[in-house]
């Protein structure tokens, strides 16, 4: 119990004296993940769209992967890249593997299948008559399409919350992918890892907290948009 105490007590010590190690961890953290969800945002919104908004060959296959995906595990992720950004890979000659970019690129295609997937599923659950309202008016196909993307955007804001909660705790892919390098790839999840097995607890400690916080205040505003959405809607 005193061993749990005192490294409770050096995990504090660390974030309270801002640890220079510490911070690196978490700044190099966030960039990943952030960049990351960027990216997925900025291409699984527009997909996600697509396929709620427009019928084609296909779609229903797509829709079917991409829900598939969203529980794709980070191990085979990490695989596939890996074999793909290896020296004797196809993308060899870029040089991305153990770098920051590969753990960019690995969380990214983890995060993509979340946020399309939700942005579908969102899109596809608004009401035919806010569609056949924006026509009687006049819209164009651009603007009934904002229209629409903008009656579904609670549960769209939800999905990239998500989608930041799944790579913010991620560890089996950027591990392959990023090789957990000291002071370059070596990110919060893998340096607990690390750590934990070598028996420096504080600092494991220390950054499972930060963790924790981090994925407490994601939840709390993955929370409040979900709660929003339902006033909203009882209040229509």
């Amino acid at each position: 119990m005193n061993f749990i105490l005192e490294s409770f007590k050096q995990a504090f010590y660390l974030i309270l004296h801002l640890d220079r190690e510490l911070l690196e961890i978490i700044f190099l953290s966030l960039r990943v993940s952030g960049t990351a969800l960027v990216i997925s945002t900025i291409l699984g919104i527009p997909a996600g769209a697509v396929l709620g908004l427009k019928n084609f060959f296909g779609r229903n296959t797509l829709i079917t992967l991409l829900n598939t995906f969203m529980g794709l595990p980070p191990v085979v992720v990490g695989l596939f890249l890996y074999l793909l950004l290896s020296r004797s890979g196809p993308l060899g000659f870029l040089s991305l593997l153990y770098t920051p970019s590969a753990m960019i690129i690995a969380q990214s295609i983890l995060a993509f299948p979340i946020v399309a997937a939700i942005t579908h599923s969102s899109i596809v659950k608004v009401d035919p008559v806010v569609k056949l309202a924006a026509k009687t008016l006049g819209a164009t196909a651009f603007q009934m399409t904002l229209t629409i993307i903008n009656e579904a955007r609670y549960g769209i804001m939800a999905g990239v919350c998500a989608a930041l909660g799944r790579v913010m705790a991620e560890v089996g892919a950027i591990l392959i992918v990023g090789g957990n390098i000291a002071g370059y790839t070596r990110v919060m999840t893998t340096t607990i890892a690390l750590e934990t097995d070598k028996g420096n607890f504080e600092l494991a400690m220390a950054l499972g907290i930060v963790l924790l916080t981090i994925s407490f205040a994601i939840n709390i505003v993955l929370f409040s948009i979900q709660k929003k959405g339902t006033k909203e809607f009882q209040w229509l």
